[in-house]
């Protein structure tokens, strides 16, 4: 009897917003509470970066202590320039940004979904998780590209430059700079989902997207030279190669969708929009006619009475 009164009645949040029997303030409270939520998220990733950013800085360290000149005579990494005294503590606030909006994202993510997901259909809800479990891995390998070329890219601009300095960094420089690269490429890596979107919904086909294929590697070639952080050619090339890789992968993956769902079979597809669809032409030949009988002939009408004067049509009442 005790565990029937604590027992949950009526529908549940997510049902309520899926069916639309949630007023417009219990929305508003509903988001206002994800909010709170993914801003505690937030503050433990916080917490978590600041205790991590001396390894995190470390870690981002590595691209440069590889460079040539970046070793002194006792086998030591050279330390960075630090041209303020609040450098490093700027430095180590932004390192624990990045590092809790990365641990945290289960969190905040989850907040987001569950505020949108009633919206969406079941079949659609079933397509994002698909986009997002693809999304991660995505991301992630874009950043662990960006961070394996990064050191290519700094040997090559502290080579080709004309001032003769050595390989001494700024501190505050150096790590924007690791860490826009890192960024560009892992949300640049996200790229073939925009077109398997387009496929999956049936905005366009896999043959209409391969037939874009000059258009897409030639706006990778000048995305990855206008947004990359290096203006080397190296980490570009990189970047706007790995966009066409990802293109032509896309495509396939939407030539096996579209050959699940029997698309391109259609009785029409083969023909362009302008281009006249062909009739089968069956000449069939008339013979004659079945004859026709003579009319017959109509009958008079019947004479209509002559209607009452209208002083018997009506009575003293009416």
């Amino acid at each position: 009897m005790a565990l029937s009164l604590w027992k949950k009645t009526g529908p549940s949040k997510f049902e309520q917003a899926a069916d639309g029997s949630m007023t417009l303030i219990e929305h508003v409270k509903e988001l206002r509470d994800r909010l709170f939520l993914a801003s505690l998220g937030l503050i433990a990733g916080l917490i978590v970066g600041f205790v991590l950013s001396q390894p995190t800085f470390d870690l981002l360290k590595e691209p440069y202590c590889s460079l040539p000149g970046a070793i002194d005579a006792n086998g030591v990494c050279k330390e960075f320039v630090q041209l303020s005294p609040a450098t490093g503590f700027i430095i180590k606030l932004k390192i624990s940004l990045w590092v809790g909006i990365v641990v945290s994202a289960p969190v905040w993510l989850y907040q987001l979904w569950a505020f949108i997901a009633p919206g969406l259909h079941r079949h659609e809800r079933k397509w994002a998780y698909v986009f997002v479990a693809l999304a991660a891995p995505l991301f992630a390998g874009g950043a662990i590209l960006a961070y394996a070329v990064v050191d290519k890219g700094l040997e090559f601009l502290l080579d080709a430059g004309v001032t003769g300095a050595g390989t001494t960094l700024e501190a505050s420089a150096y790590v924007d700079f690791v860490t826009n690269m890192i960024l560009l490429f892992g949300v640049a890596f996200e790229f073939p989902l925009i077109l398997l979107m387009l496929n999956f919904t049936g905005v366009a086909s896999a043959k209409r997207l391969l037939s874009w294929w000059r258009i897409v590697v030639f706006l990778s070639f000048a995305f990855a030279a206008i947004a990359t952080p290096d203006p080397g050619p190296f980490g570009m090339t990189l970047l706007a190669a790995a966009l066409s890789a990802l293109y032509f992968v896309a495509c396939g993956v939407a030539f096996i969708n579209d050959r699940r769902k029997g698309r391109g079979r259609e009785i029409y597809a083969g023909l362009d929009d302008d281009e006249l669809s062909p009739l089968d032409e069956e000449r069939v030949p008339v013979g004659a006619s079945d004859p026709i009988e003579s009319p017959t002939a109509i009958e008079a009408p019947t004479p209509v009475d002559k209607p009452m004067p209208i002083e018997r049509r009506f009575d003293d009442m009416t």
